[in-house]
């Protein structure tokens, strides 16, 4: 994968587009985003001192109902590293990535399809690793702060970079997943009652039980909130480059 480091730009994500017509597979990080976006256009904090990666992929035969495997390999490719480096993250499902119950990392994909296949993704990962988040109001941490060390984005980009090279499972994934058979807060349009997170389907979706029925997967708009962390989880739909999945 040919591997491109910027000084500063916009958006890793929109940078990387430049690369399209090429059809290789491209990995375009940056010191610093001057524009970072975050789910639903939200900005996304992007100062000197974390590590702001895109990866652009290009596919021979993937199914687009297979396109949560994307998020999950973005999601296990960010709990490596910072295992690598000592801290504990887990996956604040779908694809946020905590430790010590703050925001350690955020996801943001986009997927181009052409008929039933996803032909190119790119995959977009901000990782806070030794710049200042107080700003967010202790939401956020870096990975510095969660290994107890001092780190830099030099010596943990490769790493990551290495991580989203090698391959993953569901499985993996959902090892990083920590709120299993706990009572989670769930809104379903105007109905809003407590169930059981049961487990993480192939497709993504998350199956939950209520009382004694039986278990049912949450839809897309769907959310939910675990009662013991009092945070939101919001199910994410994998956005495209020009249209949704």
């Amino acid at each position: 994968m040919k591997t491109i480091l910027l000084e500063s730009t916009s958006s890793t994500n929109e940078y990387i587009k430049k690369f399209l017509p090429l059809g290789e597979d491209v990995a375009l990080c940056a010191v610093r985003q001057t524009a970072g976006r975050g789910t639903k256009g939200r900005s996304f904090l992007s100062e000197e001192g974390g590590v702001y990666c895109s990866f652009l992929n290009f596919y021979r035969d993937f199914p687009a109902s297979e396109a949560f495997r994307i998020m999950a390999h973005a999601a296990v490719s960010v709990c490596r590293t910072a295992k690598f480096f000592g801290a504990e993250p887990s996956v604040k499902w779908p694809n946020d990535i905590f430790a010590k119950g703050r925001k350690l990392a955020g996801i943001l994909i986009e997927n181009a399809l052409f008929g039933e296949k996803i032909s190119c993704s790119i995959v977009g990962i901000g990782l806070n690793v030794a710049n200042d988040v107080s700003a967010l109001g202790g939401i956020a941490i870096s990975l510095a702060e969660a290994a107890g060390k001092p780190l830099s984005p030099k010596e943990v980009r490769p790493v990551l970079i290495d991580n989203f090279s090698r391959k993953s499972d569901l499985q993996e994934y959902l090892s990083f997943v920590r709120f299993w058979g706990k009572e989670v807060r769930v809104t379903e349009g105007e109905r809003c009652y407590t169930a059981i997170a049961e487990r993480v389907l192939e497709d993504g979706r998350l199956e939950i039980k209520e009382g004694g029925a039986c278990p049912h997967p949450l839809r897309c708009r769907d959310r939910f909130e675990h009662l013991r962390g009092q945070y939101e989880i919001r199910k994410k739909l994998q956005r495209s480059l020009g249209r949704k999945i």
